[in-house]
């Protein structure tokens, strides 16, 4: 299969080169120059673990290649995957289509031949008629399916979702599309990957009821950690023992300072949205936005509340920026209101990230970044672990209590045991598990 990837953003370029690696040929469509130079010299503009290796081994096959041109890679290709960015609309928190009514409009003077169209992004219900609208439009003569497949993808994941993935989603009720679309996820068979095939509606709605439900659950166990920490419960144990009914599933029932990244803020403000246009309320969803967002500017005081109530002139050092680990992405990431709020209770902040540091800045300028947790560390009042990076699983506790001003950490991921950091004579405050003891 020949297939034209227009957009080399996270989703664009992580699908692009997986579907190169499946054997078909792939030109993945960017009108950013510098991103396609780039990336025809080798350099990954995102971190993802396994990408770089992955788009390399392609390209050097012959299976993978980048352009700014888009003409000839759509007129040439039997499917064309929309991977354009779909933010939140400044003022309503709609999903801004502007990118993929662009894309729309350009394929479709490219068309030649029977081609599948197929939007990757997340979309709103509804955008796959607008899309073959303005194709049609564009284009009247034009042999063409319009399609949805939704992503799945968890950042720092990604590679392995994308190859082994839970379900693939395919929304089309045209047989042709059907079996082209079933002829690209064909190598998946091996791995028994479920394939539904359902209208493009249903499919569109699909991803952005994952992602709510998701958050949903995320945010019902920050919840529970609240009242754990009154009532003198373990909030992880809490959710061991409900993890464990198969009806409710362990995964995403990790209590934390709130959910942050690409998808789930933006797709369910835009979910409730949609809703609204159709005169349906969803009050969990709306609850569900209020409920992180408030989690978020609360942990700040959770910080002052170690310290006494008192942040002023204070130092606190800031372990983990981005908003989970393995990325560098920092949109929405639960890091950016919490260090807002201790510069404005007067602390002075210090931050280390693994490799977020650099995308951190253009958000967090005002702070000081170290390249090490230790130095970091160093004189500092208290120190906040936010983002569960591995490399802060296994600190040198004895290292880091010499180090700091006062033996104070707040763990927003409960990534240490509080016996243990009792021990050794920490003042330590986790997440929805009770009143600890004092070092």
């Amino acid at each position: 299969m020949r297939i034209a990837m227009i957009g080399t953003g996270y989703v664009g370029l992580v699908s692009g080169a997986c579907f190169s690696d499946f054997g078909h040929h792939v030109t993945c469509v960017d009108k950013d120059g510098d991103k396609i130079a780039a990336l025809r010299r080798g350099e990954i503009p995102i971190f993802e673990p396994g990408l770089d290796a992955l788009v390399a081994s392609n390209v050097k096959a012959g299976r993978l290649d980048f352009t700014t041109d888009l003409a000839q890679p759509v007129a040439e290709a039997d499917a064309v995957f929309i991977a354009v960015g779909t933010p939140s609309r400044r003022g309503d928190g709609h999903a801004d289509l502007t990118y993929v009514h662009t894309a729309a409009r350009e394929i479709a003077k490219a068309l030649a031949g029977f081609t599948v169209v197929i939007t990757k992004s997340t979309v709103p219900v509804g955008t796959g008629d607008e899309v073959e609208r303005l194709i049609r439009e564009a284009n009247p003569s034009a042999d063409v399916v319009v399609a949805s497949n939704p992503e799945f993808l968890r950042e720092g994941a990604a590679i392995r979702d994308f190859k082994f993935p839970d379900r693939i989603v395919v929304g089309t009720s045209d047989e042709r599309g059907r079996k082209v679309l079933g002829d690209i996820y064909r190598p998946l068979s091996l791995n028994q990957a479920p394939l539904m095939f359902t209208a493009r509606r249903t499919a569109e709605l699909i991803k952005y009821a994952a992602n709510a439900f998701l958050a949903t659950k995320i945010t019902f166990i920050n919840e529970i950690a609240d009242l754990s920490e009154k009532v003198g419960a373990d909030v992880q144990e809490v959710a061991r023992g409900i993890g464990l009914d198969n009806r409710i599933g362990s995964k995403f029932l990790h209590a934390g300072p709130g959910f942050g990244g690409s998808c789930f803020p933006k797709d369910t403000r835009a979910l409730v949205k949609i809703a609204l246009d159709h005169d349906v309320q969803l009050r969990i969803v709306e609850s569900v936005l209020a409920v992180n967002d408030n989690r978020k500017r609360a942990m700040a005081r959770k910080v002052s509340n170690a310290l006494g109530g008192n942040l002023r002139g204070k130092t606190i050092a800031v372990l983990g920026l981005t908003f989970k680990p393995d990325t560098d992405d920092m949109r929405e990431a639960p890091s950016i209101p919490l260090v807002t709020g201790l510069l404005d209770m007067g602390a002075k902040v210090r931050a280390h990230d693994p490799v977020g540091m650099e995308q951190a800045r253009r958000e967090l300028p005002d702070i000081e970044y170290c390249e090490d947790p230790y130095v970091c560390a160093a004189g500092a009042d208290a120190l906040v672990i936010v983002t569960e990076w591995v490399q802060f699983r296994a600190l040198d506790l004895s290292r880091l209590k010499r180090e700091m001003a006062q033996p104070i950490v707040v763990d927003l991921r409960n990534i240490y045991r509080p016996e243990e950091m009792a021990t050794l004579g920490f003042i330590y405050e986790s997440v929805g598990r009770g009143p600890e003891p004092r070092g």
